[in-house]
């Protein structure tokens, strides 16, 4: 056992002092191996926490170590041209292109045996850091944080949002191997461009590749499940000194199932027909043709109203499948308009209500921040300004309760607008439902896209919701169901 010892001995020797090469790449092996093992230790242990550390353990680190593998067998080569070079060995051996192995030489023995020891060492060291490494580059911490100016507006709405829990690549990537092939191969494009400093600002939205919903989003939202109809009660404080508040009730036909019935989900998602649609711009808001495909082949074609294409355009055109990110196209990435940031924020009593005029003071705050240095410090300024000059009072009595609404309301600008990224109020779209500032339903559900025999998209209300209250301050139909 002791001759045993000192052969393997001997042989990682042999192969780790050999010429000054293998020495060097010895050493890289040997650093990397320790300094991944350290590092790896103190992230475990929760000592180091940055976004930085797994690049330097599962993508820097392991290139070295690779490195000095390959230097080390570089050395020994050197060496034996070395010697050749020299006539240090035979002329009948300096003659052959590969050594002699024989294994009756008890050193040979003892090399093999240190280099299959360490390949197998060094397969499992690999092994461990390259599917360590996969897991790190799928991660919420790499998509977000790694590339902090150009995520950042997207990994904070992502952290305020109803998916906050669900990891990134479930919904850009998805199971399967051909789509983790694709988001790799995008990934290196993207890092060329954040490493040069050429990507857009904003990024653009929607994104193009993004995987089909069905692939995706139907991993989790049965599609096939019958909803039925849900009440949704919508707050919302009026700009008069007492923030007088208001509700909006509505009956949501949402349905769903195989189809047939009335709803939303029950015609858009019905598997027995197939909806394309012509977007006319980037940010698909604008919708030019809408083709509705029956089972049994059937098409009917929606045109807006003067719409200015040639039937060789339209037969060049891209159309797009219609599918649930169409209309949810920011279930993840939520950005919020100054005024109904606000009334979220009053309505969780983030913001207390009781603040004379502080919603239309709050709202005038934010709309006048776009973006510029000091924005922060103008927010501050016109909320504090206005109280001390018309509540006097009130501003040294409550001042505590206007320093929260202050950060609140920074709070909301810090949420929503990202000027490294041109990112400000309404800079993304939200096409679920329709207010003041996107269509959303209005894109198709306008009644001017007509088909040819006189057919149109309806923009009946009554499509999708039933109006049960409007703006109303004191809703019957709150108090008979008993909601507040």
């Amino acid at each position: 056992m002791y001759a045993l010892f000192w052969r393997f001995l001997s042989g990682f020797v042999a192969i780790f002092t050999r010429n000054i090469i293998t020495l060097a790449g010895s050493t890289l092996v040997t650093a990397s191996v320790i300094l991944i093992a350290v590092l790896m230790g103190l992230e475990t242990m929760g000592r180091v926490d940055s976004p930085y550390l797994g690049i330097v353990i599962f993508l820097i680190l392991p290139g070295f170590f690779v490195l000095g593998l390959l230097v080390i067998p570089l050395g020994v080569l050197w060496e034996r041209w070395r010697a050749r070079k020299r006539s240090m060995v035979a002329a009948e051996e300096a003659a052959k292109p590969f050594p002699v192995l024989d294994f009756n030489n008890a050193r040979v023995r003892g090399v093999a045996g240190a280099v299959a020891l360490l390949t197998v060492f060094n397969f499992g060291i690999m092994g461990v850091i390259s599917y360590k490494g996969v897991v790190y580059t799928e991660s919420v911490d790499f998509c977000g944080r790694v590339c902090h100016t150009v995520m950042e507006p997207e990994y904070t709405a992502y952290l305020d949002s109803p998916h906050s829990r669900v990891a990134c690549v479930e919904c850009h990537i998805g199971p399967g191997a051909d789509w983790f092939a694709k988001s790799k191969l995008s990934g290196v494009r993207q890092v060329v461009a954040v490493t040069l400093d050429t990507f857009s600002r904003p990024i653009p939205s929607p994104v193009r590749e993004l995987r089909p919903s069905k692939e995706t989003c139907e991993e989790c939202h049965w599609p096939a499940k019958f909803t039925g109809d849900r009440i949704r009660v919508i707050p919302k404080y009026l700009e008069d000194e007492e923030n007088s508040l208001i509700h909006s009730v509505l009956l949501m036909h949402i349905g769903g199932g195989h189809g047939g019935g009335h709803g939303i989900h029950s015609w858009h998602i019905d598997p027995s027909k197939t909806t394309t649609y012509l977007p006319l711009d980037e940010q698909r808001q604008e919708i030019g043709i809408v083709r509705v495909t029956e089972a049994d082949g059937t098409v009917t074609e929606y045109r807006a109203s003067g719409l200015e294409l040639t039937e060789e355009e339209v037969a060049k055109a891209e159309f797009r499948t219609m599918d649930c990110i169409d209309c949810h196209n920011r279930p993840t990435h939520i950005f919020h308009a100054p005024a109904q940031a606000v009334d979220l924020r009053m309505a969780s009593g983030g913001i207390d209500p009781s603040l004379p005029y502080v919603k239309r003071v709050g709202v005038e705050a934010l709309e006048a921040a776009v973006g510029e240095p000091g924005d922060l410090d103008r927010i501050a300024a016109h909320v504090r300004d206005f109280y001390a000059r018309d509540y006097a009072e009130l501003a040294e009595q409550q001042r505590g309760t206007i320093d929260k609404a202050v950060e609140e309301l920074q709070g909301i600008y810090k949420r929503n607008v990202f000027p490294d990224m041109k990112v400000t109020w309404n800079t993304y779209p939200n096409n679920l439902g329709h207010n003041d500032d996107f269509p959303g339903c209005f894109r198709c559900h306008d009644d001017s896209h007509e088909s040819k025999t006189g057919q149109t998209i309806r923009g009946d209300c009554s499509l999708c919701h039933t109006l049960l209250a409007w703006d109303e301050e004191d809703p019957d139909i709150l108090k008979q169901l008993e909601l507040k």
